[in-house]
């Protein structure tokens, strides 16, 4: 089998994962793969899901379309980066036993989970896959296994055999842990604003406790028989008929739509309606909320400068990325790797980066970890605050501003900017300069920044923000 499958108009793969309903594919897919003891431990230690789900979900929609676009090149590029990023993606579970994020199992489970649900989304939004689709779309998933791992006897070489697999897998392997009861339990009822209602929390509130539990119930109703009864998750009464009402309604959803419109557009669109986006409505929508915005402002009083972050906040929006309460390295290290994949950054800029972080750790853990455990509890970080900026963190900002300086001129332009700072989500960043921005003027409003000095919009775009 060749180690790499263009994905053209003909692919499966490509079409489904660009409709609107692979998304539930996508969460129930999280939830099976959690539940494998490599995946999970690596779930709580390293990911941001919890505490950043948004900005998540926009870099899974991106890397998915990298990974099945029709350019060889450009999948070819997105394996380099994933394999970069999950091979410093380390560590031990609770339960003391060793993970790694290449482990070639688990990565083999993460792509039959995929399958498996894609397959089953099809078949409850109302438009189940033929046996032939079936088998082409195993096949495309597979090809996706293969180029990331480099061999292509991971999964089952006949789909009769894979549904074996699979069976097994769940009926034996897979487990009851933190990291699924965090997305089952936790994240529906947590889960921060989207960015369309990031400024109106109280709305946000109503709504999340409303919709919250029917998400959870939802979820679990869409798991695996076998799963739920033997690690006892109870499934709330009606729940498989809301699931299945649910599931159909976002299928007919996905057939009224024009195939012109992908999830991804229109996922991104409705989120953060934009002056960007593709779709009149959508783009009227946003310039009206920009126009609501701007006579906010005007408003509001003229004294009332924004506050800065105190310690607490500053540990808990900003440095806390995997929203577990303590800083640790892998916090830091998923700053590294949001700016690294915000950026594209080749294997040297990325190696660069990571160092620079590295370092920063190792300066922090010297000022501010009193007992020794690698570990900066906030107990510890508020005792230490006065010793947050040192020579480490402003060469992160030195690193990041000549990661970000493109074309090598010394100053960041307002389009370099941009890039650096936009998200998925949150796409028109506002600066104060008036021209390029010096290596000093940047370095100094970063600082100012991470030290809860001076808050930036900017800045909070692309690392406080969900």
């Amino acid at each position: 089998m060749a180690l790499v499958r263009t994905f053209g108009t003909g692919s499966l793969l490509r079409k489904l994962t660009s409709e609107l309903r692979w998304g539930l594919a996508a969460t129930r897919a999280t939830v099976l793969e959690a539940a494998h003891p490599q995946v999970g431990g690596a779930l709580l230690d390293h990911s941001t899901f919890v505490a950043h789900p948004w900005r998540r979900l926009f870099n899974t929609i991106t890397s998915v379309d990298r990974l099945v676009d029709e350019d060889v090149a450009v999948q070819l590029r997105e394996v380099d980066r994933l394999n970069r990023l999950h091979a410093r993606i380390t560590g031990t579970d609770e339960q003391g036993r060793p993970y790694s994020a290449l482990d070639a199992d688990a990565r083999a489970w993460v792509i039959a989970t995929l399958y498996d649900s894609t397959v089953e989304v099809c078949r409850l939004t109302g438009t189940p896959l033929t046996a032939k689709e079936e088998a082409q779309l195993y096949e495309e998933y597979k090809a996706v296994l293969t180029v990331l791992q480099g061999r292509d006897d991971l999964l089952p070489p006949t789909l009769r055999e894979f549904r074996a697999y699979f069976d097994a897998m769940v009926a034996e392997r897979l487990e009851d842990n933190a990291a699924v009861r965090s997305i089952v339990d936790g994240l529906f009822a947590t889960v921060p604003a989207p960015p369309l209602l990031r400024a109106r929390p109280a709305l946000w509130a109503v709504a999340r406790a409303m919709v919250s539990p029917v998400a959870s119930a939802v979820t679990l109703a869409a798991l695996p028989e076998t799963y739920r009864s033997k690690h006892g998750f109870a499934v709330p009464f009606g729940a498989d008929a809301l699931m299945r009402g649910g599931y159909f309604g976002v299928g007919v959803i996905t057939l009224l739509l024009p195939p012109s419109i992908g999830r991804t557009s229109l996922l991104i669109d409705l989120l953060d309606p934009s002056r960007e986006s593709t779709l009149g409505p959508i783009k009227m929508m946003g310039l009206l909320m920009e126009q609501a915005a701007k006579a906010q402002a005007l408003l509001r009083p003229r004294h009332r400068a924004p506050a800065s972050r105190d310690a607490d906040r500053l540990f808990h929006e900003v440095l806390d990325q995997t929203g577990d309460g303590r800083l640790t390295w892998p916090d830091l290290a998923a700053m590294a790797r949001e700016i690294a994949t915000r950026l594209d950054l080749d294997e040297p800029a990325e190696t660069r980066l990571f160092g620079a972080f590295a370092a920063w750790w190792r300066e922090l853990l010297t000022a501010m970890d009193a007992d020794g455990d690698e570990v900066v509890t906030r107990e510890e970080f508020a005792a230490g605050a006065a010793g947050l900026s040192g020579p480490a963190l402003a060469h992160v900002a030195e690193v990041l501003f000549e990661t970000a300086d493109k074309d090598g001129s010394g100053t960041i332009s307002a389009e370099e900017y941009r890039l650096l700072f936009r998200s998925g989500f949150q796409r028109d960043v506002e600066t104060t300069a008036t021209g390029d921005i010096t290596a000093g003027a940047f370095v100094a409003e970063f600082l100012s920044f991470m030290t809860g000095r001076t808050p930036s919009s900017a800045c909070d775009n692309l690392l406080a923000t969900a």
